[in-house]
């Protein structure tokens, strides 16, 4: 992982770090058909397989993907492959440099120890 706290969106470098924190990550599978996605991407976890998806709060049926879990740490193609990728599990992370996120999604990743504000 290159440049592990700065993210780039639509061309500007954004940090992607709000605050010192123990930022730990972990091992993912990224289901394919999730398309490409970039580090800072909310993920969710699939309950069939138990690989990740991005976070999709209205997702219907339910599948696992509407609840936030991990965010992504590195930018990756799963088109039309699984993608073994890892993603952060802890850590205080500058809303601005992710991808995907709503306040469900926020509260969800709060709950397990990870957590946004803005830098602003």
């Amino acid at each position: 992982m290159n440049n592990i706290g700065v993210i780039e969106i639509d061309g500007a470098r954004i940090q992607l770090f709000a605050a010192d924190f123990d930022v730990i990550t972990m091992p993912v599978t990224v289901v394919s058909g999730s398309g490409i996605l970039k580090k800072g991407t909310i993920l969710g976890r699939v309950t069939a397989s138990r690989k990740y998806a991005p976070y999709n709060a209205a997702v219907d049926p339910h599948d696992g993907t509407e609840v936030a879990r991990r965010i992504l740490a590195e930018d990756i193609d799963a088109t039309a492959a699984d993608v073994n990728s890892s993603a952060f599990v802890s850590g205080v992370f500058n809303t601005a440099a992710l991808t995907g996120l709503d306040q469900a999604g926020q509260d969800n990743l709060e709950d397990r120890g990870i957590f946004v504000k803005d830098l602003e």
